[in-house]
């Protein structure tokens, strides 16, 4: 009897693992203990226990896959903040962290290091950015790229617009390491022969109002001018392929930056995308201003649900699968292995039971706005018949001048032979007509070309704010779920924060939204 129940206990927790597999969803683990304001991350490729992590106060490193964690670098001067660490390209012991009060590097892990550049005011010796290819060491400051070809003793700064500008971040390719791309405040720039020749690819100077403003921008104060682009990657698979962050989405070129299109928002709840990753499998992650998403089968899946982690600044990927997160509150991780599209779903389909689907919704709003592209096609066809209907003209006279004479022969009777006014004369017509020159061309078709291209930029901002708000709200949902009971606040700000979402899709769709959950709750 024991074994029996022995044997039925773990037939039931294995189901409930199973269950638990087949329904995981991304959950986030901080491993940074009381580390908070991680601003880079690095992790090295051969052991994944080894992580590397940059602060305001300085270099951390773990040995222990987070566990534990010990301060390696402490930056002097008034500004102790680490913005980047890097390994060098053919020796993975060799470290450079790019700070605030210059350029440092380590020859044995971090164990020791010394300062290799210094600027020569505060805005050179910010560091923002490092490559270091075979053959050189590049070096991204706020007020210009630098390059060392003898292993940082000496520096040579760029001449141009990099040699001025502020530098975001720099990339090469492992496949063709002598191409160079920067981005900067003055845009995106790239080399094809070692930085001998840099060509500018990309350029945006976005003003205070977000419109798009190139007139005068270069004649600003470096302080006031800024710039929409954020990051950029290249596929480590195709060194053709380029992909640039910007404010105004995620941009990709397939010709080495000579042409550029803007990859699908699907799923993406922000624009603004600040850092971009690509995995050893290709796969491309992004970090925008909403969280952590993935990008597969031409649409962006959300991995940030849960992670408590504050304006997340970077992203990195180890050789396990493992995802790790930082920003303000610290190191955060998660483990890619069973988190797929198709698991992923079935949690989003937890959440949207009882609910319509995506499509559904865009189709009430539609509706509701009148906005579909059928009625287009309606009028176009309705305008092509117009040339068979006739125009009909209505004609109608009335004649009262008529005089009738009465003549009887009779010399006795009154008004004899006289004449009088006849009755009404009244003729009508009618004139059919047709214009078969409106078979060949309708100025109507020309009024439709308006109202369509209206049309069409009216529905696609519709769908744009129905999918943004419909997949916030169940992120919303979501967020509420994870809210324990005591955080009486949160909870009731996610609460309010659900039903100004729920009445904004049934604004959008005339409370189809609410009638359709009420439907299939039923």
């Amino acid at each position: 009897m024991r074994n029996i129940l022995t044997i039925i206990c773990c037939g039931l927790w294995v189901i409930s693992c199973g269950i638990k597999a087949d329904s995981a969803e991304v959950t986030w683990e901080g491993v940074s203990r009381e580390i908070t304001n991680v601003k880079t991350l690095l992790i090295h490729p051969d052991n994944p226990k080894v992580i590397y992590i940059g602060t305001d106060k300085g270099v951390f490193k773990s040995e222990d896959e987070g566990k534990s964690w010990r301060n390696i670098l402490s930056v002097r001067g008034d500004s102790r903040e680490v913005n980047l660490l890097i390994f060098d390209s053919r020796n993975k012991n060799i470290l450079y962290a790019a700070s605030s009060n210059g350029l440092f590097f380590s020859a044995d892990g971090g164990n020791r290091w010394s300062r290799t550049f210094k600027g020569k005011n505060s805005l050179e010796n910010e560091c923002t950015a490092v490559a270091v290819p075979p053959y050189a060491i590049y070096l991204g400051t706020k007020q210009g790229l630098f390059s060392s070809q003898d292993n940082g003793r000496s520096w040579h700064k760029e001449t141009g617009k990099l040699g001025n500008s502020q530098i975001f971040n720099l990339v090469y390719n492992l496949k063709k390491p002598e191409s160079i791309l920067a981005t900067s405040l003055d845009g995106l720039f790239k080399t094809e022969d070692k930085g001998k020749n840099w060509e500018r690819i990309f350029i945006a100077h976005p003003v205070e109002n977000g419109e798009e403003n190139n007139t005068g921008q270069e004649d600003r104060d470096e302080d006031e001018r800024f710039s929409n682009i954020r990051y950029v990657v290249s596929d480590p698979n195709n060194p053709d392929y380029f992909y640039l962050a910007t404010s105004a989405g995620i941009y990709q070129s397939k010709d080495r930056g000579k042409s550029w299109n803007i990859l699908p928002e699907y799923g993406l709840l922000s624009k603004d995308t600040r850092f971009l990753l690509f995995s050893n499998q290709a796969q491309l992650y992004a970090v925008t201003k909403s969280g952590v998403f993935r990008y597969e089968n031409e649409k962006w899946q959300e991995l940030s649900f849960g992670l408590s982690s504050e304006k997340v600044t970077v992203i990195a990927l180890d050789k396990n699968d493992n995802l790790y997160a930082a920003g303000g509150k610290g190191l955060f991780k998660t483990n890619m292995h069973y988190v797929s599209i198709n698991n992923q779903g079935g949690v989003l389909a937890a959440y949207s039971k009882d609910e319509p689907k995506i499509n559904e919704v865009q189709r009430a709003a539609i509706k509701y706005a009148e906005v579909e592209p059928e009625k287009i096609i309606r009028w176009r066809k309705q305008a092509a018949k117009k040339a068979f209907l006739p125009q009909v003209s209505l004609g109608l006279d009335r004649n009262t001048t008529d005089l009738w004479h009465w003549e009887t022969g009779s010399s006795t009777k009154n008004e004899d032979d006289s004449l009088r006014r006849g009755r009404d004369a009244i003729g009508w017509d009618v004139r059919v007509s047709w214009d078969l020159s409106e078979l060949i061309w309708n100025d109507d078709q020309t009024n439709i070309d308006v109202r369509s291209r209206l049309m069409v930029e009216l529905r696609d901002d519709i769908l744009d704010e129905v999918t943004k708000t419909y997949f916030e709200r169940i992120r919303v949902k979501m967020e509420l779920d994870n809210l324990g009971i005591e955080e009486r606040q949160k909870r009731f700000e996610k609460e309010l924060r659900l039903q100004e979402l729920t009445a904004s899709l049934d604004a959008f769709t005339g409370g189809d939204f609410s009638r359709q959950i009420k439907k299939n709750a039923g």
